[in-house]
């Protein structure tokens, strides 16, 4: 069971990845997500940002896969699962991996600067969320949709 909350998650976070590196890409963001791994091109970025887009929807099918039940109910914890990514990505690890420091984005200052990227990444959770209880409903599994049981 943990194996297939594991695989739904990462398929629901690379749905919700592809969005958000979309929006990301509109925006002039993706370079910078590729300086931080070290190359500053938007097609990088864009692979960085889908690799993390799979650990984090996998991270979230082992942590919260069990409680989902169908999509209203991935919806909600999507959206939260969004929300503290926000927290830790953008205000936390993204400054210390590129070498400002940690802490320096947690003002409300900085924070409020970052409404953007807050909206993206809710956008992010409310797709893995909604696809991941969707994808591991037993409507969807008799469809023949979900992942087979391992």
């Amino acid at each position: 069971m943990m194996t297939k909350n594991v695989k739904l998650g990462v398929y629901s976070g690379l749905a919700g990845g592809v969005v958000f590196g979309a929006m990301m890409g509109m925006m002039g963001m993706l370079p910078m997500i590729g300086k931080m791994a070290g190359y500053p091109s938007a097609a990088f970025g864009f692979l960085v940002h889908m690799g993390l887009s799979a650990v984090i929807g996998g991270t979230f099918g082992l942590v919260l896969g069990s409680r989902i039940r169908g999509f209203n109910g991935g919806l909600g914890y999507g959206l939260a699962y969004g929300s503290a990514w926000w927290l830790l990505g953008p205000l936390t690890l993204m400054p210390f991996f590129m070498g400002m420091g940690l802490g320096v984005n947690w003002s409300l200052e900085a924070a409020s600067s970052m409404l953007p990227s807050l909206l993206g990444h809710l956008v992010f959770g409310a797709i893995l969320g909604g696809s991941y209880g969707w994808v591991s409903s037993p409507a969807c599994c008799s469809a023949g949709l979900a992942a087979e049981t391992p």
